[in-house]
């Protein structure tokens, strides 16, 4: 960071970001205290005094809206990849100032290293998996009339607001952008507002990225401290995404925009997530020692802070002794206390005083409410100098008491529970009311499918462990970008992540009804039924290639291919010579194929019919071009349906559309799909299916020849 914002940081406040500008207030500002959880030290202030949050929304409106529209998906995307590359060369800056707050070196490659590869993730999924333009189409078309002339689907557009999004203290970098992410590529501006005692963090990263000057301008906007007026200024066009406490989440869903004004609002909390050992599984099994460390490292991570930490151990009665020895046998040999930039220490403090104090209570209500400390204590040093807390197991004879499910102490404690059957583990799992994550660890596939199966309801996310994955796991508490993040009733009953979902979380979905023509020039993409440009066989509509400047349109390159251009060849006849050539040739010798009693006793086929793939081949004899092609490779085909079986001397012809061109932005093709039907000698529709091909954006890379 630059002099300026270093100077803020250590002498006074936390600055925001908005409106384009970098903002602070008055000196006498009433204000927060951000302190080292190691010394105890003050290294800033936090205060949104005098802000003017309405202007920051306003900015994000317009500025924000207007810059971020100009761009596509993919482009956007790209963006993200860059932004990436930018921070990973950054980010021992976001390591230092997390040491502070009582982050480890492995704590900072979760919450640093982990939101740089959301926006690696993010960027990759955009780019492979949506089109590289700002419409979205979902599912397939409905056809909703008899003619095709009526059609239906639905499509993804950006919503037309803005998000807030509010992250707790745990992981203030991945925190901010596993949200901004998802957000920038589906276009939407973001005004993040993190919590308070990790925001210093949370400003130093905002500060790299508006520096890097990447973004469009008012894409991202930041607020250091209270932002209690944010929902005040929001309407339908806006989306509050909430990671934080229970508590506050549903204090925020009571906001009367959101419960009146349809602020759309997800919302990610604290649960109790559970570690299930199977049945099966004893003290001698790989699985055992897996488990445990499991456990551990969900003690040890961020101290416990995490909103998908293990708080209930859940394992057979005979194995709660045996569970508990093994815990503290590895914290003891893993874990060592204490400021976490002296070498040798593997468990920070908490992130902050207050936080202290409260999981002190949480533990203290737990062994009131009949835990009974197994490892650690809870005789509480009150003039210890740092925020530093002993990791604590607990166990239970009573594995129903109501606090031991509801209350979590976010910390480095778990608690061991014991159960008979795998019913009665469902059970206990799903009294936490809804969870973000689960592991269950078993090698044997009856009881891992049973309480998979019977836990999953209440979870949104299932880690299965085992021995053959124990090495390769990313773990029970690592929300990976490719899968979803977020859990039903107390998790917060929202979702996050989850690839491509992710993004499509900022966008609204709208069905479209019309004709083919309509809904191909608002999606940008062709419909079978809307216009198109024919060249080829004159009985079926086209026009002869090199007549009145038809071209075919594998010869077009992407400056002059249009959605639309077609090529409808003329009929070739099947015989049963050529039938029967490819299936010795291919070794596909389907009764259908070769023996004309058995395939006209089949309910589906006249007769000898030509193989599928015999036919595909056929189409691509009849629809490539001959000579100099801007086509590049074809590579692949998708939702291939065989509907109308053809017989001995039938014959079948092809229609290819161009239906979509997606260009790449980084190279010198794109893709197109085409829309490839075969049709018979009766006009009835033989095979559907999408051809992709990689095509030349300009002319003078055509290649090929006579």
């Amino acid at each position: 960071m630059t002099d300026t914002i270093s100077k803020s940081q250590t002498a006074g406040f936390v600055p925001s970001y908005v409106s384009g500008n970098w903002w602070t207030p008055q000196e006498d500002a009433q204000a927060t205290s951000i302190r080292d959880t190691s010394s105890g030290e003050e290294i800033a202030r936090v205060s949104s005094d005098g802000l003017n949050v309405a202007e920051a929304i306003k900015y994000a409106r317009t500025v924000g809206r207007d810059g971020l529209g100009e761009l596509t998906i993919h482009k956007r995307a790209l963006k993200l990849k860059e932004l990436a590359l930018f921070l990973n060369e950054r980010k021992q800056e976001l390591y230092d100032l997390s040491m502070a707050n009582g982050a480890t070196k492995g704590d900072c490659f979760f919450d640093v290293d982990g939101g740089i590869g959301v926006l690696f993730t993010m960027s990759s999924k955009g780019r492979r998996e949506l089109p590289n333009s700002n419409v979205v189409i979902d599912g397939p078309m409905e056809p909703m009339s008899k003619d095709g002339s009526f059609i239906g689907e639905h499509i993804y557009t950006r919503i037309p607001g803005v998000t807030v999004e509010i992250n707790a203290f745990n992981f203030p970098v991945w925190g901010m952008l596993e949200k901004f992410a998802p957000a920038f590529i589906a276009g939407i501006p973001s005004i993040v507002k993190p919590a308070t005692p990790t925001s210093n963090i949370t400003a130093a990263c905002v500060k790299l990225i508006i520096d890097s000057g990447i973004l469009p301008e008012g894409s991202l906007q930041f607020i250091a401290g209270s932002a209690r007026e944010l929902l005040d200024h929001l309407d339908y066009r806006d989306m509050v995404a909430f990671t934080g406490s229970k508590a506050t989440a549903d204090r925020l869903r009571q906001h009367r925009n959101v419960q009146e004004g349809g602020v759309r609002f997800t919302a990610e909390t604290d649960s109790l997530n559970a570690a299930i050992l199977g049945t099966d599984v004893t003290p001698e099994a790989p699985e055992f020692p897996a488990f445990i460390r499991a456990v551990v490292n969900e003690m040890q991570v961020k101290a416990g802070q995490k909103c998908t930490a293990i708080r209930r151990v859940i394992v057979p009665h005979a194995l709660v002794e045996p569970v508990v020895h093994a815990l503290a046998a590895r914290l003891d040999e893993k874990v060592t206390v204490g400021d976490p930039r002296v070498e040798g220490n593997t468990l920070g403090s908490l992130a902050s005083f207050d936080q202290l104090r409260d999981v002190r209570e949480a533990v203290d209500s737990l062994v009131a409410a009949g835990g009974q400390v197994a490892y650690g204590n809870n005789e509480w040093d009150l003039n210890q100098q740092g925020a530093f807390l002993e990791p604590v197991v607990l166990k239970w004879d009573d594995n129903r008491v109501e606090a031991l499910h509801s209350t979590e102490a976010f910390g480095p404690v778990t608690s061991v529970l014991g159960y008979e059957t795998v019913a009665e583990a469902v059970d206990l799992a799903a009294l936490g009311n809804g969870s973000l994550v689960a592991t269950v660890c078993s090698y044997d596939m009856e009881v891992a499918g049973e309480l998979a199966r019977g836990i999953a309801g209440y979870h949104g996310r299932i880690h299965m462990l085992n021995r053959d994955n124990a090495r390769t796991s990313t773990g029970h508490g690592s929300p990976m970008p490719h899968l979803v993040h977020g859990g039903p009733g107390r998790a917060g009953g929202g979702e996050e992540l989850g690839g491509v979902r992710a993004i499509k979380h900022y966008m609204q979905r709208t069905a479209l009804q019309g004709t083919p023509d309509l809904l191909t020039a608002a999606t940008g993409v062709w419909h079978p039924g809307a216009a198109q440009n024919r060249v080829g066989e004159p009985e079926f509509g086209g026009v002869p290639e090199g007549q009145d400047g038809a071209i075919h349109p594998f010869r077009k390159s992407l400056e002059t291919l249009e959605i639309g251009d077609a090529f409808v060849s003329g009929l070739r006849q099947a015989t049963k010579q050529e039938i029967t050539d490819f299936a010795h040739s291919t070794g596909d010798i389907f009764y259908a194929h070769v023996n004309a009693e058995a395939a006209e006793a089949n309910p589906f086929f006249p007769g000898i019919v030509a193989h599928g793939y015999l036919l595909i081949s056929w189409a691509a004899g009849l629809f490539v071009a001959p000579g100099e092609s801007a086509v590049y490779a074809n590579y692949g085909m998708e939702n291939l349906r065989f509907i109308t079986p053809v017989g001995i001397d039938d014959s079948v012809r092809v229609e290819l559309t161009a239906k979509r061109i997606t260009p790449r932005e980084t190279e010198d093709y794109g893709e197109v799909a085409w829309d490839a039907r075969l049709i018979n000698q009766n006009e009835e529709v033989v095979a559907t299916y999408d051809v992709l091909t990689l095509v030349a954006k300009r002319e003078d890379q055509a290649l090929g020849g006579e």
